[in-house]
């Protein structure tokens, strides 16, 4: 195995434990907001007003959380086909010649 296909294989499980661990993240802390919402709506005791704003405000948290690592994590993943696929294509691609513009007969 050569010293390319041996840092491949390190940078190919680097990501997968950072996806693993950062999808990890989001559901504890998900959960955690979720189970501070539940107790919050129980002490409360039926405040019908009190009990809309923890949930929207649970609930714009947890969306929050989730949209910030999909978006992050999809960047991520693009910047990086685009930093692999364009050196390999730098090399293989020969830049096309240029046909000249076509006469108009009117």
């Amino acid at each position: 195995m050569s010293r390319d296909e041996a840092k491949a294989i390190r940078d190919v499980e680097l990501e997968k434990d950072r996806a693993r661990y950062g999808l990890l993240s989001v559901v504890i802390s998900n959960l955690a907001i979720a189970g501070v919402a539940i107790f919050g709506v129980w002490r409360l005791d039926g405040d019908k007003a009190v009990i809309v704003g923890v949930l929207t405000a649970a609930f714009t948290a947890v969306s929050s959380m989730t949209t910030a690592y999909l978006g992050i994590k999809a960047v991520s993943n693009t910047a990086r086909s685009i930093a692999l696929g364009e050196g390999g294509m730098r090399q293989q691609q020969q830049p096309a010649p240029t046909a000249p513009p076509g006469q108009r007969t009117t």
